[in-house]
């Protein structure tokens, strides 16, 4: 058996809005969990840290206090009990949704295991699917296991758990073990927001996206030809292209490599030839990124070819 033959049941086709099918693979419901599990530990150790860093301080703060130090403590108390519950609100939703809207579309735990989250359309990821997709994580998961523990404290010592804690186990375990009866390992919230996690290329094209001088001067090693667009051809394109072609130069599926070549020479104006698609690909990306890094320098900025 094959080292790809795991997989093979999680291949996909991401569908363009330029209407190109480009492969990818779905991560592993492993994956998933496992890159969950990181980045919870990473939010209660930072959360951690910060609580015992304003208890230090308060301590420092009252240790001079010489005005009624029972009130004052009291106050103090509750005053960093606000503080610590609109910390702890504002990094848990913050952690997930900053680095999912970034340019990675991944936590840290995510990107420790090689995975991201992906527009199902083909599109960019907008901040209303990835808001909603972490808000019905909690609604899925978290809250009915809060529930659980709460009524577990609670009713500790009691053989009945009662009609609302079989509620709260049986909401917890539908939804605990939905992506198990979808074929993509869907979680509730990805339906709803349009989104699946795929793993990231693992592929390198170090020469051609750090814009080395073989790539950006549009030189092929395989028939000499040299490629070079000027500012109208490049003009055409914008940055969620360029997006969308490196991720295809990085999976360089052939049939995708050609459709994309014909694609972009129609669009330019050229007539495209056969034979020399990735070479073509590679000077038209070095050269788009090298323009579109150019405009950024005096503060111009075009998203995509409808800017």
């Amino acid at each position: 058996m094959s080292a790809a033959a795991p997989s093979a049941g999680r291949a996909r086709s991401l569908i363009t809005p330029e209407g190109l099918a480009l492969p990818l693979t779905l991560a592993s419901r492993g994956a998933r969990a496992g890159a969950l599990v990181i980045d919870l530990a990473i939010i209660v150790a930072i959360l951690v840290a910060v609580q015992l860093l304003l208890l230090f301080l308060a301590a420092g703060l009252l240790s001079g206090t010489a005005f009624d130090p029972d009130r004052a403590t009291r106050g103090a108390q509750e005053f960093l009990a606000v503080l610590l519950a609109l910390i702890v609100f504002a990094f848990w939703y913050g952690y997930f949704l900053v680095q999912e809207l970034g340019p990675r579309g991944a936590t840290l735990g995510k990107r420790l295991v090689g995975i991201r989250i992906a527009a199902r359309g083909g599109g960019r990821l907008t901040a209303e699917a990835v808001i909603a997709r972490n808000l019905l994580r909690d609604i899925e998961i978290f809250y009915p296991l809060i529930f659980l523990l709460v009524l577990a404290v609670a009713g500790s010592g009691e053989e009945e758990v009662g009609a609302l804690g079989w509620a709260a186990t049986a909401w917890f375990a539908l939804f605990l073990l939905f992506p198990f009866f979808n074929r993509d390992g869907l979680r509730a919230g990805d339906i709803v927001a349009g989104t699946w996690v795929v793993e990231r290329p693992r592929a390198r094209l170090a020469p051609v996206l750090s814009a080395a001088p073989a790539a950006a001067s549009g030189a092929s090693a395989l028939t000499g030809a040299r490629y070079q667009f000027g500012e109208a051809e490049l003009s055409v394109y914008g940055e969620k292209e360029l997006q969308t072609l490196e991720r295809l130069l990085r999976e360089g599926e052939p049939q995708a490599l050609v459709a994309v070549h014909a694609t972009i020479c129609r669009k330019i104006g050229w007539e495209p030839g056969a034979g020399d698609e990735r070479a073509f690909l590679e000077a038209f990306y070095a050269q788009l990124r090298g323009r579109l890094e150019a405009d950024l320098r005096f503060g111009k900025r075009k998203a995509d070819k409808f800017s």
